[in-house]
């Protein structure tokens, strides 16, 4: 990948994964560059279909584009960076994240987003205002 390119994506992600708002200063791992659509589903290089994401979300959402919604069964899209908005989709509850919509709800499972490891970094985060 072009090398101004990733460094774009992270300046507009503010070093935060674009799916969990994990800042890649507290993380152990660099943050990726995701293709928000895989490649292998006709999605491009391009600004416009990159996110950043941190190791753990990139690990669980792999090349996925869609999951069951917990709460209703259906298929539903997961949450898209580049066209939704974050708040639309997620609540904060203390160090959990809560999906508000289909696609939100989806996200947070496909992405395991409550792991117990993922819930205690961010206590810790919140203790230190990293995170809302």
């Amino acid at each position: 990948m072009d090398r101004v390119l990733e460094q774009e994506v992270r300046r507009r992600a503010g070093d935060r994964s674009e799916y969990c708002l994990f800042p890649q200063a507290a993380s152990t791992l660099r943050h990726v560059v995701d293709h928000v659509i895989a490649r292998q589903h006709g999605g491009r290089t391009a600004l416009e279909n990159l996110a950043l994401c941190c190791g753990r979300c990139n690990l669980y959402k792999g090349p996925n584009v869609a999951g069951l919604d917990p709460e209703t069964g259906q298929l539903t899209r997961l949450f898209n960076p580049r066209t939704d908005l974050w708040q639309e989709h997620f609540r904060w509850d203390g160090p959990r994240l809560n999906g508000v919509s289909a696609a939100g709800r989806t996200t947070v499972v496909v992405l395991a987003l409550n792991k117990p490891a993922r819930v205690r970094a961010r206590q810790a985060l919140i203790r230190t205002g990293g995170l809302p």
